[in-house]
């Protein structure tokens, strides 16, 4: 896959502080995304470029996570039990979208729903949840900045697994490598996947799901 890094700090002077948005690494045909499983999963879907074995089960919802640092933040950089493995899974940019087209907010937003019943009957058809919460940075601080994820489940998950994905990398030995530099503090020195704000092709995706498409 041939992730692009850079350093963390050099990129972090750019990104948004505060805002909900999605930070990626992408390009014209493709997303990055990062998924953390336990070591059977994780070996299985690395060797044989898909998901579906060690034990992945297509009848729970799966979350997908764009920004790495959320996903580090999540997996403990990897060391939460579990979560030992961590995948860069490189999706078709369509897919990508597909699945923010679909994506229903996780907890109630009255501006988008109007009531209460009318979200739960949006959540039982849907396959995709939004949830947003505050980013973190590489040693666990809080920021004012929001992160995305989304689950996936039902028609959705067995695309994404079957259809959607173009290349999955174990990057533990990056997690690693660059844990090292979080644990001892040397922070100026931490490289991590380059990424910058992702801007939905539909801006009225954007608007539903509270999504800032702005640098």
């Amino acid at each position: 896959m041939s992730l692009i890094l850079e350093n963390f700090v050099t990129q972090s002077q750019r990104w948004p502080k505060s805002g909900r948005v999605i930070l990626a690494q992408y390009d014209a045909d493709s997303v990055v995304v990062y998924q953390a499983y336990c070591p059977e999963i994780g070996h299985a879907a690395s060797h044989s470029g898909r998901l579906g074995g060690g034990g992945f089960s297509m009848s729970r919802m799966t979350w997908i996570k764009p920004n790495f640092l959320w996903m580090m933040f999540r997996s403990g950089w990897g060391t939460k039990p579990n979560q030992e493995v961590t995948l860069a899974i490189r999706l078709k940019r369509s897919a990508f979208e597909e699945i923010l087209g679909q994506a229903v907010h996780s907890t109630f937003v009255p501006e988008v729903y109007g009531t209460v019943e009318a979200w739960q009957s949006a959540l039982r058809v849907s396959d995709v949840r939004l949830q947003s919460d505050p980013d973190h940075g590489p040693s666990g601080n809080p920021l004012d900045r929001r992160a995305i994820q989304l689950g996936i489940r039902g028609a959705v998950l067995k695309r994404f697994v079957h259809d959607s994905i173009l290349q999955i990398e174990d990057i533990s030995p990056l997690v690693e490598h660059q844990r090292a530099f979080v644990l001892s503090r040397r922070i100026d020195q931490l490289d991590v996947p380059q990424e910058t704000v992702y801007a939905t092709s539909d801006t009225n995706v954007a608007d539903r799901l509270g999504i800032d498409v702005r640098e």
